[in-house]
């Protein structure tokens, strides 16, 4: 058991190692998002909110066809890809980088490989619920997509594609600041109460 434990910890030291090597160049880049992203000041959520609001009422002004904005976004890429890594060490430069720097840069690599070992975990999952207990998962993804197209009816594609990236760029300060731990915590409550309650009546 202790042998598979150390292989395991051996195997995501590797995986880190990796992808830290693979995102040097985007070091100072990721340690200033990490900052905005995590609302070291106070108003960095307001900013954030304001800027996903101007580059989706851009896009929305401009109505650009489906391929237009997969050029865009794909052309984009590729210029911040061959870019920031050259201009990154002379904007933020690189000599001033920290201990306190590299640990938290070395903190993020082990979350992105813990959150895609995670999202890995849950497809096979859904494979093996699959293999299991069919009709559980052909009920279950059938129910997802009829709710998901029904949201997509009633919502404008654009702003429930804006309301997303929002929420997702929003989350991991709330999730610094404890936020998001109290409303779930609250939302808990609440279901167990009802749940209680059903029993009671129940009985």
């Amino acid at each position: 058991m202790a042998d598979g434990d150390n292989k395991s910890t051996n195997l995501l030291a590797q995986e880190i190692s990796q992808l830290e090597e693979q995102l040097q160049g985007w070091g100072e880049v990721i340690l200033a998002a990490d900052h905005v992203l995590r609302w070291q000041k106070s108003w960095f959520p307001g900013a954030l909110i304001g800027v996903t609001t101007v580059l989706f009422t851009l896009i929305y002004y401009l109505d650009p066809s489906v391929l237009t904005g997969v050029s865009c976004s794909v052309m984009l890429l590729c210029l911040a890809d061959y870019l920031v890594p050259t201009l990154a060490p002379k904007i933020f430069g690189s000599s001033k980088w920290t201990t306190e720097q590299q640990q938290r840069f070395h903190e993020i690599c082990g979350n992105l490989v813990k959150l895609q070992r995670r999202l890995l975990g849950w497809w096979r999952r859904i494979f093996a619920l699959k293999e299991e207990k069919p009709k559980m998962y052909f009920l279950s993804v059938i129910s997802c997509l009829v709710v998901m197209a029904w949201i997509g009816q009633q919502v404008h594609n654009l702003f429930l594609t804006y309301l997303i990236v929002t929420v997702l760029l929003l989350l991991p300060g709330l999730n610094q600041h404890g936020i998001l731990a109290k409303y779930t915590g609250m939302a808990k409550r609440e279901i167990n109460k009802l749940l209680k309650h059903k029993e009671k009546k129940n009985e």
